[in-house]
């Protein structure tokens, strides 16, 4: 038998800095948001020219007055991801950069992808976006408070709010651009690191009917123990599938990929120090169980 309950404090202290750490990026760098909610207007481009690059593109898209230009490759050298702000919101933009493009470098671009979101448009979609995630979490706490004790409802929304703060906090330390797709990654975490934790829960409400005679600090560590092979099975498949996508889905799935990642690896984690070390503060005994079921 693994003796997790060994590493509480000590993971409980790591977790502490990690989230401490992902608020203060969070609050004074902030995240990286993506066209869609930013608003601008996004061009994928390939080039059919091996001698143009990110810096002559770079230049030529700085002579357009289009307000803020961020030029990268996007996958390879032959492709370029192009964002802007499209500041006088000009209706025809795109056949003025085709020519301008064609100007400076022939006729040497396809256009992949265009998309344009407006300030109004992409202002309501962050605000929906934070409304799904707080829904969610909201939902989760209610969910947990009726199927479980209060205490196991607690030790859940602090491991769902662990793993989407420190998911997030590396976001922003890595500026890596949030997105639709991140926003959707977030919600799946928060199903996925739910689904784990419930998981262990169910085997610790019922070891605690079983063994009245075992103190909640070791009854965590046997009730991790009896669904480790569950859960190291779900874990290991999803991951699989993640880096599979990450490493050969192409770049448009790379952020929402290296989210999940992410909170796979965090929500595994949280399921094991977070939400069963709150049963273990709050000494959850047998009593507790009987007493909330009368």
């Amino acid at each position: 038998m693994i003796g997790f309950n060994k590493y509480y404090n000590k993971f409980n202290f790591l977790s502490g800095i990690l989230v401490i750490f992902s608020l203060i990026f969070l609050i004074f760098k902030g995240l990286n948001f993506g066209i869609d909610f930013k608003g601008g207007t996004l061009i994928e481009l390939r080039s059919k020219d091996n001698k143009i690059n990110v810096a002559s593109l770079r230049d030529s898209f700085s002579q357009m007055n289009l307000g803020d230009v961020s030029v990268k490759n996007f996958g390879n050298e032959f492709d370029f991801l192009i964002k802007f702000e499209n500041k006088d919101n000009r209706k025809n933009i795109i056949e003025e950069i085709k020519i301008k493009l064609d100007q400076s470098f022939g006729n040497n671009f396809d256009f992949r992808r265009v998309e344009n979101v407006g300030p109004k448009v992409s202002a309501e979609l962050l605000k929906s976006g934070i409304i799904a995630i707080s829904l969610a979490l909201a939902l989760m706490l209610i969910y947990i408070w009726i199927r479980f004790e209060w205490q196991f409802s607690l030790g859940a929304i602090l491991a769902l709010f662990h793993d989407v703060i420190i998911t997030l906090g590396l976001f922003s330390l890595l500026n890596l651009e949030i997105n639709l797709s991140i926003i959707a990654a977030v919600l799946t975490i928060v199903g996925y690191s739910m689904n784990d934790t419930v998981v262990i829960f169910d085997r610790v409400r019922e070891n605690l009917r079983k063994y009245s005679d075992i103190k909640i600090y070791d009854l965590t560590n046997i009730s991790i123990n009896e669904t480790l092979s569950r859960t190291l099975i779900t874990s290991i498949t999803t991951l699989l599938a993640l880096l599979s996508i990450f490493f050969f889905g192409g770049e448009i799935l790379k952020g929402f990929s290296l989210a999940m990642i992410f909170g796979v690896i965090f929500g595994t984690y949280s399921s094991i120090y977070i939400a069963n070390t709150v049963l273990v503060r709050l000494n959850v005994s047998q009593r507790t169980i009987i007493k909330d079921e009368d």
